[in-house]
């Protein structure tokens, strides 16, 4: 019944740590609405620690973690690098996907999730 941003990243992705503030910022704006973001660590177990303690200096986010890349090895089609950003709507459907890092602390981030979460059925 939410809708899900899961967003691939690693601790040794410049990209990737550049986004994960504005993904935290996102999540606090939208924290009243079915909405959250899922930031997937592919950091090798050995390095999970540092992933989720790098994750904790930006608040709002949780921590999970694949290091062998299950969850990246079962989407269809699979995400063409790191980081790699998914929408999904309330009924677990892809909505939009993007390759690369993004600001999504946006007006134009935002009218997206605005519009995945103002979708019925």
């Amino acid at each position: 019944g939410q809708v899900v941003l899961v967003n691939f990243w690693a601790t040794w992705c410049g990209p990737c740590k550049e986004e994960m503030p504005s993904l935290a910022r996102l999540q606090k704006d939208y924290a009243e609405k079915p909405f959250k973001v899922v930031p997937i660590s592919v950091d090798r177990l050995e390095d999970g620690a540092a992933a989720k303690d790098f994750l904790k200096t930006h608040g709002a986010l949780g921590f999970y973690n694949d290091p062998h890349y299950d969850v990246v090895f079962s989407l269809n089609p699979r995400p063409a690098g790191i980081p790699t950003t998914i929408i999904y709507d309330r009924q677990g459907r892809e909505r939009a996907r993007l390759s690369g890092g993004a600001d999504w602390s946006t007006a134009q981030a935002k009218k997206v999730m605005d519009v995945v979460l103002a979708e019925k059925g």
